[in-house]
């Protein structure tokens, strides 16, 4: 089958640690990480995209499925059903498009975003559509807004952190 991406479970975070022994092995290996902005000086700068995941480009005829087994900071291939999961090419070249944009754009801004901020929807289903920042789902990379819809009415959606971004506006035009 040749080189192909699948994706490899890690151990609690251990995907930088996991990415390092790929490496070190001769694997290729994607390991996705966005900017964040922490509120404590001293936290994590960066964090995985997809946490307990990581990316990795190896043909399984070189490498067979339990040499990741074995690897430290490693769980096992992501599997579907009995078959071991691939990723067409075309969608890390997504993933990874979608990475650069939000370290482009300075990283993540959920955490200087606010009940009542007001956000736009960069993708998904939504994209193009205004609303009011609600709040963050706890425990997921989700958030909970309210979108505004035709004749000022608003429909309380949740939808992944990663589609909304902050529109500036200022504080003395909040009401």
């Amino acid at each position: 089958m040749g080189k192909v991406w699948y994706v490899l479970r890690s151990k609690p975070n251990k995907e930088t640690f996991l990415a390092g022994q790929l490496e070190a092995r001769n694997i290729a290996v994607l390991d996705l990480q966005v900017k964040v902005n922490p509120v404590n000086p001293r936290a994590r700068h960066f964090k995985p995209y997809f946490p307990g995941y990581i990316f990795i480009h190896a043909d399984l005829q070189q490498h067979p499925p339990v040499l990741f087994e074995r690897i430290p900071g490693a769980a096992r291939l992501v599997h579907v059903g009995n078959e071991i999961a691939f990723i067409p090419d075309n969608i890390i070249q997504a993933i990874r498009r979608r990475v650069e944009q939000i370290n482009a754009a300075g990283g993540e801004v959920l955490e200087a975003l606010k009940p009542g901020d007001q956000i736009s929807l960069q993708s998904g289903p939504f994209a193009g559509y205004e609303g009011i920042f609600d709040a963050r789902i706890t425990g997921t990379e989700r958030v909970r807004i309210l979108l505004k819809m035709l004749h000022d009415r608003q429909l309380v959606v949740e939808v992944p952190a990663g589609q909304v971004i902050s529109k500036k506006v200022p504080a003395a035009s909040r009401k």
